[in-house]
């Protein structure tokens, strides 16, 4: 039969696990962001390769310098959406060593900490990678003069 004092720290690691569970909730609505940004680019991107071949110069030119912008945006979309799912991930292993290591005994309060920073760092990453996108969509939009 289980003691109390073990219930009492399983209980304990379960109220330490609730704050990265709402970060994997928020990770998950910025890939939910970044997949539907990346879907809308691609779709963009088939709109121009179905134009057709005997566009004027001056037009071909212009579907080519956005697609082009497309190209750099999904990439960087895609590397956002790594280092999201990366940062998730990380996450999700910090939950199970916390529980491993209340089960087991065995101290890894530091690869905890290590692993945690990652995450964090890959967080980080995606975040400035979907600024850039950002910037980099903004910047194709021309504004008419008044």
């Amino acid at each position: 039969m289980q003691s109390l004092t073990d219930i009492t720290e399983v209980a304990h690691v379960i109220q330490l696990a609730v704050a990265p569970v709402f970060l994997l909730m928020g990770i998950g609505a910025m890939l939910g962001v970044l997949i539907n940004r990346l879907g809308r680019v691609t779709d963009r991107f088939r709109v121009l390769e179905r134009l057709p071949d005997d566009l004027p110069e001056i037009a071909r030119a212009s579907v080519r310098t956005e697609m082009d912008r497309l190209a750099r945006r999904a990439r960087l979309v895609h590397w956002a959406i790594g280092a999201c799912t990366s940062s998730a991930l990380l996450i999700c292993i910090v939950i199970a060593l916390m529980f491993a290591g209340s089960v087991t005994g065995i101290k890894v309060s530091i690869l905890i900490a290590v692993l945690f920073i990652v995450a964090m760092l890959a967080l980080v990453s995606s975040l400035l990678l979907f600024l850039r996108e950002i910037t980099l969509a903004y910047g194709g939009i021309h504004t008419v003069p008044r």
